[in-house]
């Protein structure tokens, strides 16, 4: 007999996992999350990882999905305690070399961000801005392919015609055609853009969000380096202050979150999800459904087993492939001051930028440092993109102080043992701040209170992540999510959905919690809120 009976039972207090929750349990559904942390979010995490008082990203930075989050809507998550702020100067890179820097600015402020790049190229500002305004012109249609289930091949599903034909449109307009299609960013870029400080800025903003520079196609380029490229909030309080909103409106909307509570097993009855047994021996019963948020490796090999898997998940599962391309390493630096750089003298705002770039100065150190992680080793030059929230949210620091976090680029978890990893942890960060100086003349060590790092090593094992990769993986043929396939938010097993990062993507969109929505909503005939007048999604 179970120990406790919920219509649907969640896998994974991530912010997908608590998407999902909300939408099932305002629909009418008795929902339970079961998390094995102590606390929800996943990569929307936040500590003291230096000092106490100071707070840091240790994951998810930005949050650039604000605008077109369903969920941040449909809930109101401003009510539970949700504050964004949307810096003017968004993205930026400084020069250690006497340059002025290239500053990228708000959609709306195209003059200062033509002005910036201008410096370096006219023709490079011309275009930006020109592609820039194509882009945001089409950006609910872009969202649209987000926050729509990936087309489900063996239920001979295809994209809705109305958000393919507009983005077709929008390919036309670029002037991209077909064989534009299968060009990679990198190839993109070198296309469109001449000056070697635009086209570094860009290669770093591709791959932040996890588009392969070097292997990836036209959609990578429009998605990540231009619609996501100066759109950025940032959450007041951190990331995880979002992740405590998101599990606020879900216990409102009646659902129940169960912590420090690990699912060892996914049950089955007659070929059926049934419910889940967790690490204490209890068993909840799934009188409807199961939905993981877990990534595929944790689901279909530790929770189902493989002598339990069909021939097709099997198949799948093998050639499932963790990073490169979404690995990260996540330094944390405690400072007396921010960071005063020498590009600061041509225009200010670099030291107010919510993203800057350091350590690269042309476009070739970029391409050569993606390459080395993705290669499976950490780059030798210690390059870095860079936030420091505290210049607009004083509730990260201490007063007058200041928490910086940031991004490397690393290989995966298992191309390091667990001594290499110790290496990198004692000393990358003290190769970055020497690298660091050469930009900002005041980042010594005499301004650093105290620093951390962790790597993917370490986002594996603290955040679930397997290998690092915070995308939970993708299918080694290096299909896309807007392309057509099998089994993506549905699985092959009855009552078994999917809702983590695996089905529609990393970063905190909330889009495969919202999708995993859609698709049950279809299959158990729950309200259809996605059609309701007015919303295109």
């Amino acid at each position: 007999m179970a120990d406790a009976s919920y219509d649907a039972v969640i896998i994974g207090a991530g912010h997908n996992g608590l998407c999902l929750a909300a939408y099932l349990a305002r629909a009418g559904m008795n929902v339970g999350v079961f998390e094995r942390r102590h606390d929800e979010g996943g990569g929307a995490h936040t500590d003291e990882a230096t000092v106490p008082g100071f707070w840091h990203n240790l994951h998810a930075q930005y949050m650039e999905f604000i605008d077109y989050m369903p969920f941040y809507r449909d809930f109101d998550l401003p009510s539970f305690g949700a504050r964004m702020i949307k810096p003017q100067a968004q993205v930026g890179i400084a020069f250690a070399d006497g340059r002025p820097p290239l500053v990228i600015y708000l959609p709306e402020l195209a003059d200062r961000t033509f002005k910036s790049i201008a410096q370096f190229s006219r023709h490079d500002a011309e275009v930006f801005n020109e592609i820039r305004r194509k882009v945001m012109d089409a950006d609910r249609y872009i969202a649209a392919i987000l926050y729509t289930p990936t087309p489900d091949e063996s239920r001979g599903e295809s994209a809705d015609p109305e958000i393919a034909g507009k983005v077709l449109e929008l390919y036309s307009s670029l002037g991209f055609g077909a064989e534009w299609m299968p060009r990679s960013p990198k190839v993109i870029i070198d296309e469109l853009f001449e000056s070697t400080e635009l086209r570094a800025t860009l290669y770093r903003q591709c791959v932040e969000w996890g588009a392969n520079l070097h292997a990836g196609d036209a959609f990578g380029f429009i998605l990540s380096v231009i619609w996501l490229c100066g759109n950025h909030y940032m959450s007041v309080g951190g990331t995880h202050t979002l992740a405590h909103a998101m599990a606020s409106a879900a216990l409102n909307a009646g659902a129940d979150l169960r912590y420090t509570s690990p699912v060892v097993e996914i049950l089955t009855t007659s070929g059926r999800a049934s419910g889940v047994r967790l690490k204490d021996g209890r068993i909840i019963e799934a009188r409807r459904l199961v939905a993981s948020n877990a990534d595929p490796r944790t689901t279909f090999l530790e929770l189902i087993g493989w002598d339990r898997l069909s021939d097709f998940r099997r198949e799948r599962m093998a050639n499932w492939r963790f990073g490169p391309e979404h690995v990260l390493g996540t330094p944390s630096f405690a400072l007396h001051e921010a960071p005063d750089y020498k590009s600061a003298q041509f225009n200010p705002d670099i030291n107010k930028c919510f993203y800057t770039i350091v350590g690269f100065e042309n476009h070739e150190q970029v391409s050569d440092y993606i390459l080395q992680a993705y290669g499976g080793r950490v780059p030798e030059r210690p390059g870095a993109g860079t936030w420091v929230n505290t210049l607009w949210d004083r509730s990260q620091a201490p007063e007058g102080m200041h928490a910086m976090n940031g991004w490397y680029f690393f290989p995966r978890a298992s191309c390091l043992n667990p001594n290499e990893w110790d290496e990198v942890r004692s000393s990358y960060n003290a190769r970055f701040l020497e690298l660091w100086g050469k930009y900002a003349s005041n980042m010594t060590r005499r301004n650093v209170i105290s620093d951390k790092l962790y790597v993917s090593f370490d986002m594996e094992r603290r955040i679930a992540m397997p290998e690092g990769d915070f995308s939970h993986g993708r299918l080694g043929t290096g299909m896309s999510f807007t392309m057509p396939r099998r089994f993506v938010y549905r699985t092959e097993i009855e009552g078994l959905y999917l809702c983590g990062a695996s089905a529609g993507g990393g970063g905190i969109s909330a889009a495969p919690g919202y999708n995993a929505f859609k698709v049950i909503a279809e299959d158990y005939g729950l309200e259809k809120i996605w059609r309701k007048p007015g919303r295109l999604y």
